[in-house]
């Protein structure tokens, strides 16, 4: 009994002293602070306070002092916000978090979280990542050569660094043009190949090279070929950036493929002939993937379209030709390089942006987006004029009356083709000290569609409604009107609704070919950081902007075709028996279409959901894309079978195959329909006549499993009937490829009424890939 009665207290004893343990760490845990960031609803503050600070303050004074050690303050107030947000951050502990958040005005209290510096920012956007995935699968590219047709390159640049690069691989065919100004030191195991083809460009503008101030050298003077080159395929650089935005490491999509500059574009353009040169001459040398981010004012036919033919070509010697789908959207029909072998890029947005806010004399606060590095202006208000009231509403250097708009911050409207860093620049020489770009009904078409640039003056871009604001608050205090800028620096995160299409990215539906639903993909395309020359400023105003930077920030879908060319290149490498049409469609078909909040992807143009014609199939997926489980192959004879169908000659299909000796025979290769193409998408182009249409297609099995079973599903879009046969597709070992047939009816045409368009989906799905195609309608001829 006294053995019992010993081991009892024993136990008591033990388990006393582990509450007492647990009760201690409770506390500890209980008191340790960290920092919160507190949300408040700015119309609820009480009278009482006269401003916001005494408001936070006094909340925090109020809240338990639950700290152990009385000596020490219980709360930290670490920073105050007016602009950003509405509120504060403080050092709190649990108990005063969760006691704050009771209080009346708060929206949330969240705890702050440490952020890593970032690359340009799109590889983590897409789900990139060292450890998982198309990266380490694909071994980064390493090896595949992917061909940069545009303005040459900077081959100093540190992304073009060839640290820890194996030597070139054998099967390079190409080399570095070299002269003493360009020597063979110049290129090296990342950057392995340069030429500059400028012939049509001298005759064009009737003048040597070097009498136009630039030169035959592949050195990049614009900046332009080197950011798409280090977009695509840059090695790491740590601690990158444009001064104090987008701060982080910058790395290519595919940091260990290499590089062949081909300098095509010059200062006053780019032409066919010397862009064909380059395609013919990357096609002889051995590259993988062309990436061109050059286009025309309108698409042309494909025989009449050089790199339409020469990316055929490509095609042909299994390359992928990647292209920019074009800047002139939101109009529709403005998608260029459409051609079904050519994988069309869109831009989109990404989940970081460079706010600048007008804050105005009256206390109203207009956002808008700025890349300024320099000294800000002062906190205090500053006179504030519009532009047309002082000789120039575009701001035209030489046109402005420095009497007006000396030591005051101008209101420029948008418009008179020249860039806002610019019309800065013509307010800087007229003694101006601030620019405010505004945005017009007059000249936008395109929603609010702000730009950032590396302005040198004090300056940020304000969309339509926030300018025609600022403009009514100028009508209205015509002598005593003012502002100030607030520079924010770089924000990310999920706050930033992303992807969204940009207003200027091109638009379907293709103009030439209805039936082929264009641009192909969306990538990102608005704000990327990649690497820049070291001969133009990052404003590009030549003889003005004497700035020289490793790394500038641009926009265009010229960005966005890049980072696809990249994941090409990835997927070669992952699949070196892939052909470049089975890549487009793992691009395509795994492509998604909502945004980082889990909603449909929303068109900037419109500030509604996107459709297709803006964004093609949806915005890249790298990860899924290594694992479609489905593809739709293609090779030269079905794309000569599209030619004949959409009724080319023998003599013009003779123009791609490049033998008229031998005439293609159309008879024999003519689809039953255009739409029997086997493309990754649908569209289909009803009239009153034609009711119905019948589109033929055969899917390739290139999952892990060889026995697989894939049911169908169908979105159908508005006054559609859609039925496919058969709706399983039963894949078997020996048997990796099935055909099957969908029918597309339209309902009366008095049912549909003034309906333009409509859109859709059809997926496939074995319950682990999902092989999705958008369907696009179009009802012409009511």
């Amino acid at each position: 009994m006294a053995a019992f009665s010993s081991l009892t207290s024993l136990f008591l004893l033990i388990f006393f002293l582990f509450c007492l343990h647990a009760c201690m760490i409770a506390a500890s845990s209980d008191d340790s602070h960290e920092t919160y960031i507190v949300h408040l609803s700015k119309s609820q503050k009480p009278s009482l306070f006269t401003t916001h600070h005494d408001w936070y303050s006094s909340m925090l004074s109020s809240l338990s002092p639950l700290s152990t050690d009385r000596q020490q303050p219980t709360t930290k107030l670490l920073y105050t916000y007016e602009h950003a947000i509405h509120g504060f951050a403080a050092r709190l502990n649990i108990s005063q978090a969760a006691e704050l958040r009771r209080h009346h005005g708060i929206l949330s209290v969240v705890p702050d979280s440490i952020r890593q510096l970032q690359t340009t920012r799109t590889p983590y956007f897409m789900g990139l990542a060292d450890f998982f995935g198309l990266w380490p699968v694909s071994n980064y590219a390493k090896d595949v050569v992917i061909g940069v047709l545009d303005t040459g390159s900077w081959p100093d640049h540190p992304s073009f660094s060839d640290e820890n690069l194996p030597p070139v691989p054998s099967y390079w065919k190409g080399e570095c043009e070299t002269t003493s100004d360009f020597p063979s030191t110049s290129c090296n195991k990342k950057l392995i190949g340069a030429r500059a083809y400028y012939r049509e460009y001298e005759e064009q503008m009737k003048k040597s090279i070097e009498q136009m101030g630039e030169s035959k050298l592949p050195w990049d003077f614009k900046g332009h070929g080197t950011h798409t080159a280090s977009t695509a395929a840059g090695s790491a650089v740590k601690n990158a950036g444009l001064y104090e935005y987008a701060k982080g490491e910058a790395r290519g999509m595919a940091i260990k493929a290499r590089i062949a500059a081909y300098k095509v574009c010059w200062r006053g353009g780019c032409f066919d002939s010397d862009i064909l040169a380059g395609i013919n001459q990357a096609i002889s040398d051995g590259v993988h993937v062309i990436s061109l981010s050059v286009g025309g004012k309108q698409a042309r036919e494909y025989d009449l379209d050089p790199i339409a033919i020469g990316a055929f070509s490509a095609m042909e010697q299994g390359i992928v030709t990647s292209c920019s789908a074009g800047n002139s959207g939101p109009l529709p029909y403005t998608a260029d390089n459409i051609a079904p072998w050519i994988l069309t890029v869109g831009a989109s947005t990404i989940d970081r942006e460079f706010p600048a806010d007008v804050v105005l004399g009256d206390g109203r606060i207009f956002s808008g987006v700025s890349l300024y590095s320099g000294l800000p202006l002062s906190d205090a208000q500053i006179p504030l004029v519009y532009a047309a009231n002082c000789g120039s509403k575009f701001c035209f250097q030489g046109k402005l009356d420095p009497s007006k708009v000396k030591g005051k911050i101008v209101v420029c409207d948008r418009g008179g083709n020249i860039t806002g860093a610019a019309k800065g620049w013509a307010v800087k020489h007229d003694g101006g000290v601030g620019m405010i770009h505004a945005d017009t009904e007059e000249y936008a078409i395109s929603g609010e569609d702000l730009r950032a640039e590396a302005h040198l003056i004090p300056a940020t871009m304000v969309g339509i409604t926030a300018g025609d604001k600022i403009k009514s608050y100028l009508k209205s205090h015509p002598s005593s009107a003012t502002a100030t800028i607030i520079f924010r620096g770089t924000v990310t995160g999920n706050s930033i609704s992303a992807p969204r299409v940009a207003a200027f990215s091109s638009r379907g539906p293709n103009l030439i070919t209805p039936e082929i639903l264009k641009p192909d993909v969306i990538a990102p395309g608005v704000n990327i950081l990649a690497g820049w020359t070291r001969l133009a400023g990052p404003s590009s105003l030549e003889n003005i902007d004497k700035r020289r930077v490793n790394f500038n920030i641009m926009s265009g879908t010229s960005m966005a075709c890049p980072h696809v060319s990249g994941l090409a290149a990835l997927l070669h490498k992952a699949f070196p028996d892939w052909t470049p049409a089975a890549i487009k469609s793992a691009l395509m078909t795994t492509a998604y279409n909502v945004d980082n909040r889990g909603n449909n992807i929303m068109d900037i143009s419109t500030g509604k959901e996107s459709i297709p014609f803006g964004h093609g199939s949806g915005h890249v997926d790298p990860n899924k894309a290594l694992n479609p489980g489905l593809v739709y192959d293609m090779g030269t004879s079905d794309y000569v079978g599209f030619l004949c169908t959409i009724g080319y000659s023998p003599t013009k299909i003779a123009v791609f195959v490049k033998d008229r000796s031998v005439p293609v025979d159309c008879n024999a290769q003519k689809l039953e329909s255009v739409g029997d193409l086997n493309y990754p998408s649908f569209s289909v182009a009803f009239s009153r006549s034609k009711k119905a249409a019948k589109h033929k297609r055969v899917v390739k099995n290139v999952g892990s499993k060889s026995d697989v079973v894939y049911d169908v599903k169908v979105n159908a879009p508005q006054f559609v009937e859609v039925r496919v046969s058969p709706s399983k597709l039963i894949f078997c070992k020996g048997k990796d490829a099935l055909s099957y047939e969908v029918l597309f009816t339209r309902a009366a045409l008095e049912e549909i009424g003034d309906i333009e368009s409509g859109f859709g989906s059809l997926d496939w799905s074995d319950g682990e890939h999902l092989v999705r195609s958008p369907i696009a309608v179009r009802f012409q001829g009511k």
